[in-house]
């Protein structure tokens, strides 16, 4: 049967360990002695025992010669921590009915003991049993129960179920002092022979089958069938709203006032007389045992032999046997015992549901305390038992000291630690060693899984306290297994023991590594050192086949002066054009402390000819520093290598046509180099574009334009020199230049066709840029419409919309205009004034379209403002008027 299932349908079979398999054997109780049998009868042999009751220390036995004996029952632990109990008989009372004494219950708040004899129940007192005076008796009683969960409110009354002698009758009676009261009796469909009590809810075993029913609605649900002709039915209240059946085929079932099982049911067996619930176990007697079930996994966990018992009562949380002659008591052993002797035997699982299961009768704080610490033994458990998931699962439950678990391998803790072990001991090895018998596959399994068990907490709660025991272990491991995660671990915010992990790496041969750790350690020029040592193949270490690139970085971003200039030779010997990245990949803000002052690197850098224009490229390419003394520096470099790739042999190599455009792109870009230092280096040269340039720069613009045409004959080039030297300039700037262009192309004493052809085209093709008048005056007369169609297209085109623009401009102007004024007329504001309205102090109408407006809106005539205003008495209420007319 599955849990939630309702009791209609048909419950599944269910599995039982043997009696005999000790797989599930559980020391959980053991049966301690009460009541001997000389104690209770003395020599009277043919007393027996009937009903047993216990109330708190006092005990009560009901004998089959009327008797009830009163017993003082007291613990005592002995010098082995066994229990054991003191027994000693207050007194005993013959209730005067020659019949057997059958059931027995304690109230003690009425300081009452409630006798059922003879079909009769009848109060006696507790302490003296002598039978209550008032007579207070109910008759034609079979059996009853007490409401262990009353639904009246008064202490000092007690609610009994009562199965009736008449047919099929269930009543329910209130026990006081003194009296007894029914309130309700209600009617059953067949002949009830046991019964429990919760609040409103009976549970009945019925002749065929189990019910529950509402005796406050009358409402009944059906639980399922069992024959209580052939079994003796057991209807036993475990806690609100929830009881114990005995069900068929040996099945203990479990269920709710909703007619449902919350629980899977228990296999005892088929004969069982007694149950009862210590919890978590379910306790049953048969003919010669004692069984304990789990109630949390159903299992058979104890197994007690237990000849001749026909009573098992449960008294607040007591369970206690009884035969015909001797009284026991099923004392548990304690739970962390039980949960002990289960790891003990590896038996993880059931050691932990036991520990959940227990939680509710813990409390809180102790309970976690206990929990915990059996997660943890549980987790070296399965550690041992190589189930690394499970026992990563209970580690972090139990929030484990990670440093037990480090203390296994050898070598990992630090030194410096002063972690001991837990006593006592969460497990049973010394090492590692210890724990794979030496096997270096296990050996390797583990430390992967410490590896994986470390990554995971040590950004979570469960490292706080341990980060530097963590992350060293977690280094040695990872430098120990060549992991890829070492330089992660180290690159990132760490705090692995110096002390430690430097000798560590440095048996491994992570000198890279090394540096690293030395860096996080603020030790820098270890760090670099030990770099720099490796780049030069003092030592072996092919972690990092850029670290000369790396270093150079590294030094980039160093905030200490005294190392970058320490090792900047180094590295510019080694490459300048890369170690030149020391100081070009600098933060600006240096500078602006008052850190690295350019000057100060370029002077440096001045035997190194490549670095150091590297470096000015930097401050004036990249950085834009507008300062002369770096851009004429950074030309008159450039010029100088021109000069000496010219010098060589190949006057056109891809080489010298890259410094040549770099030379010339600077001279056109920048405006703060001294341009007449650079033209004197440049005159004498063949570098005539680069000349051009400088003229410009100059605006010597007829100069220029003359090696451009006649010297170069680059024409197109010459057009491009207008264009740049008058970007940014307004039109007229550029249109001198393009006329300039065209003076030099038409010059007359130079009879040149090709000159001719390259007006043409530059009239053509920049149409927009000319004065049309001027050119026409220009052209000579012999050239053709024609020829200059493109050039008179333009122009026509350039002035008309020229003309159009203008129109557009004169528009929006008055438009803007026209709204200005709209404005202005809506802040005056609009007064609609009419024959029929009239003055506000005269009261005479308006004949002119003149008057004064106050700011409240009060129209009057001119002159009653005058007058208005001479009147001093009401300028109070009119103030600031205005004239309108």
């Amino acid at each position: 049967m599955h849990i939630g299932t309702s009791f209609n349908e048909k419950p599944a079979s269910v599995s039982i360990i043997g009696v005999g398999d000790s797989t599930f054997c559980v020391k959980a109780f053991e049966l301690v002695p009460a009541v001997e049998r000389a104690l209770l009868m003395g020599d009277k042999a043919r007393i027996n025992i009937e009903c047993i009751e216990c109330c708190g220390k006092n005990l009560y036995v009901g004998t089959n010669d009327c008797f009830v004996y009163h017993f003082l029952l007291e613990e005592k632990t002995t010098s082995k921590e066994k229990l054991t109990f003191s027994v000693q008989k207050q007194q005993h009372k013959y209730l005067g009915l020659k019949k057997p004494v059958s059931e027995l219950k304690a109230a003690s708040a009425l300081n009452r003991l409630i006798v059922l004899c003879d079909n009769t129940i009848m109060l006696v007192n507790m302490l003296n049993l002598d039978p209550v005076q008032s007579g207070a008796k109910i008759k034609g009683v079979v059996t009853f129960t007490v409401n262990e969960n009353p639904v009246n409110g008064d202490p000092f009354c007690v609610e009994l179920g009562v199965i009736s002698v008449k047919r099929r009758t269930i009543q329910i009676y209130m026990v006081y002092e003194d009296r007894v009261q029914i309130v309700k009796e209600l009617s059953t469909p067949e002949q009830p022979s046991a019964v429990s009590l919760d609040g409103y809810f009976l549970c009945l075993a019925l002749t065929t089958q189990y019910i529950i029913v509402n005796y406050s609605t009358g409402a009944s649900q059906d639980l399922f069938p069992f024959d209580t002709e052939e079994k003796k039915p057991i209807v036993k209240r475990i806690g609100r709203e929830e009881f114990l059946l005995a069900g068929p085929g040996g099945l203990g079932m479990f269920a709710t006032a909703a007619g449902i099982s919350q629980r899977a049911p228990v296999h005892w067996s088929e004969n069982v007389i007694g149950a009862a619930i210590c919890f978590p176990y379910v306790v049953a007697l048969d003919e010669g045992f004692v069984t304990v079930h789990s109630m949390l996994d159903q299992q058979l966990k104890q197994t007690l032999p237990f000849r001749d018992g026909h009573i098992m009562q449960e008294f607040e949380g007591k369970v206690i046997l009884a035969t015909m002659k001797e009284v026991y008591v099923l004392v548990p052993l304690p739970l962390e015992r039980q949960i002990q002797d289960l790891l003990a035997s590896q038996r993880v699982e059931e050691a932990i549901v036991l520990a959940e299961g227990a939680q509710r009768n813990i409390p809180k704080e102790k309970f976690l305390v206990m929990y915990r610490r059996i997660l943890q033994q549980a987790g070296f458990i399965q550690f041992g038992q190589l189930q690394f998931l499970e026992a990563k699962d209970n580690f972090r439950k139990g929030q484990l000291d990670v440093r037990e678990l480090i203390s296994l391998y050898p070598l990992l803790l630090s030194s410096t630690s002063t972690f001991t072990r837990s006593h006592p001991p969460l497990h049973e090895f010394a090492d590692l060693n210890h724990l794979t018998q030496g096997d270096q596959e296990k050996i390797t399994k583990c430390k992967r899984f410490l590896i994986s068990y470390l990554k995971e907490i040590r950004s979570t709660e469960v490292a706080k306290g341990y980060k530097e025991d963590v992350d060293t272990a977690l280094l040695k491991l990872y430098a120990e297994a060549n992991h890829e995660s070492l330089l992660d671990l180290l690159v990132s915010e760490n705090f692995c023991l110096l002390v430690d992990s430097a000798p560590w790496l440095e048996k491994h041969k992570k000198y890279f590594a090394l540096g690293l750790l030395y860096h996080c350690n603020g030790q820098d020029d270890a760090a670099v050192q030990l770099w720099v040592r490796i780049v030069k193949g003092e030592l072996q270490d092919t972690t990092r086949p850029d670290l000369y690139e790396y270093v150079v970085d590294f030094l980039s971003f160093c905030s200490s002066q005294e190392l970058v200039w320490k090792y900047a030779d180094w590295a510019l010997q080694k490459n300048q054009k890369v170690g030149v990245q020391i100081f070009t990949r600098r933060p600006v803000d240096e500078e602006k402390a008052g850190k690295l002052n350019p000057d100060d690197i370029i002077k440096y850098l001045h035997k190194y000819s490549q670095a150091v224009t590297q470096y000015l490229e930097h401050l004036v390419l990249d950085r834009k520093i507008q300062k002369e003394k770096f851009h004429t520096h950074l030309a008159v470099l450039y010029l100088d290598e021109v000069l000496q790739l010219q010098s060589q042999s190949d006057q056109h190599s891809e080489e010298l046509s890259t410094a040549r455009a770099k030379l010339r792109s600077l001279l056109q870009q920048s405006c703060l180099y001294r341009v007449q230092l650079v033209l004197g280096k440049i005159k004498d040269t063949d570098l005539n574009l680069e000349c051009a340039i400088l003229y410009g720069k100059l605006e010597e613009h007829d100069k220029a334009l003359h090696i451009l045409v006649h010297q170069l004959k680059d024409f197109q080039a010459a057009e491009d020199y207008c264009l740049w030297n008058s970007e940014g300039r307004d039109l007229s700037y550029r249109q001198r230049l393009f006329h300039m262009l065209l003076a030099v192309y038409m010059d007359p004493a130079v009879d040149n066709d090709t000159l001719v052809m390259a007006a043409v085209d530059l009239l053509n093709n920049h149409a927009e840029v000319f004065d049309a008048v001027r050119v026409l005056r220009l052209v000579p007369g012999n050239w053709s419409i024609q020829l200059l169609c493109p050039f008179l297209r333009g122009a026509m085109r350039e002035s008309m919309h020229s003309k159009r623009m203008s129109q557009v401009a004169l528009g929006l102007a008055k438009s803007e205009n026209a709204i200005y004024k709209h404005e202005k007329l809506k802040y005056k504001g609009l007064i609609n004034l009419s024959e029929k309205k009239g003055c506000q102090l005269c009261h005479n109408t308006f004949s002119e379209p003149e008057f004064v407006c106050y700011p409240n809106g009060i129209l009057v005539h001119i002159h009653c403002a005058a007058k208005r205003n001479r009147d001093s008495a009401s300028k109070q209420h009119f103030t600031n008027p205005s004239n309108h007319t």
